[in-house]
């Protein structure tokens, strides 16, 4: 999942930013309200962390003219813990949660787990697809109650297509998600990946997870019931 954090304390966001990527995030960082706007508005993301007091556009604009924008990601907003205003502001600007400083990183992780699985339809952290299975908290994926393996790269590309299941998404597409602004669009690292996963998750090609569509890109078959 590849996320937006607009924080302009740079020890905070430095100390998040590897606790996200520690969690198999990817992330996008901006140190003031102009830049978020601009990223936000041009780069596709599952979701976004914002903080309320920023710098030449504050928080509370910024998720305005991203909403006005039609720009839906979900937002979490970060306020100072007594300034309940900010919270109820945010969330009528468009913002879709909250987390007052000083937070825990484990309560930032569960809410932001939270909203993308919800902007995805799905309400449990355990998505199941046949003997597929993938639980979004513990980053465990499992084939037939059978632990598999992944790295970091071969993770977020498996939970992206577990949580848009059916839906075809083309290499550039899967590539936006997965990695942050400066990775190459033109790689050819998505193929890499697809193969790696279909020779981990399925050695013996019995449940075909990923089908190829030339020219469209891939999709996770659904496979409800076959096990």
């Amino acid at each position: 999942m590849r996320l937006l954090l607009v924080e302009d304390d740079l020890q905070l966001q430095s100390q998040l930013q590897n606790h996200l990527q520690l969690a198999k995030f990817s992330v996008d960082v901006a140190s003031d309200g102009e830049i978020g706007l601009f990223q936000g508005t041009e780069y596709p993301y599952d979701a976004a962390i914002i903080d309320v007091g920023l710098p030449k556009i504050d928080g509370i604009s910024l998720i305005k003219s991203l909403r006005e924008q039609d720009i839906k990601f979900p937002i979490l907003i970060l306020t100072a813990r007594d300034h309940w205003q900010d919270k109820v502001t945010g969330l009528d600007a468009g913002a879709d949660d909250y987390l007052a400083k000083p937070f825990q990183v484990e309560e930032l992780l569960a809410r932001l787990n939270a909203l993308i699985r919800r902007s995805a339809g799905q309400a449990s952290p355990v998505i199941s697809n046949g003997p597929l299975t993938i639980n979004t908290k513990s980053m465990q994926v499992e084939v037939n109650q059978q632990s598999i393996n992944l790295s970091s790269s071969e993770y977020r590309l498996l939970e992206y297509l577990m949580l848009h299941l059916g839906e075809v998404k083309s290499k550039a597409e899967l590539t936006e998600h997965i990695y942050n602004e400066d990775f190459d669009l033109d790689s050819n690292v998505i193929e890499v990946f697809v193969r790696r996963l279909r020779k981990k998750l399925d050695p013996n090609s019995e449940y075909d997870f990923i089908e190829t569509l030339r020219g469209q890109g891939y999709k996770l078959k659904p496979l409800q019931g076959k096990a």
